[in-house]
């Protein structure tokens, strides 16, 4: 069963509410048991949710190795590539946040 904290919405799983908050410290009674339909939706987009974090996280690489090209300045066709890479690992890195913030707003978090 999972259970959500109504204060700061920590989502604890278990057979009963946790004495406290591990977040925010308010007691079992600021909990409430999430529906079978919502608890589902918590479980089935924690893998979606780890993966578009860990395309953020490879985008935020790209950005960094792209800099380090556009630093280096090697020559024209190599800079434009490099920029392009940081340009494009931006929109990548932003679209996936967009969706976790999505699932979010729905409940999937």
């Amino acid at each position: 069963m999972l259970w959500k904290c109504t204060v700061c919405g920590y989502l604890h799983a278990g057979d009963a509410a946790p004495e406290a908050c591990p977040k925010c410290g308010v007691p079992a009674d600021k909990f409430a048991a999430l529906s079978e339909e919502d608890a589902q939706k918590v479980i089935t987009s924690e893998r979606t949710n780890d993966i578009h974090m860990q395309i953020s996280n490879l985008a935020s690489k790209i950005e960094v190795l792209a800099q380090e090209g556009i630093d280096l300045n090697l020559d024209p066709p190599c800079l434009t590539l490099f920029k392009q890479a940081k340009a494009e690992a931006r929109v990548i890195k932003q679209r996936s946040k967009a969706e976790i913030a999505g699932h979010v707003g729905k409940g999937k978090w």
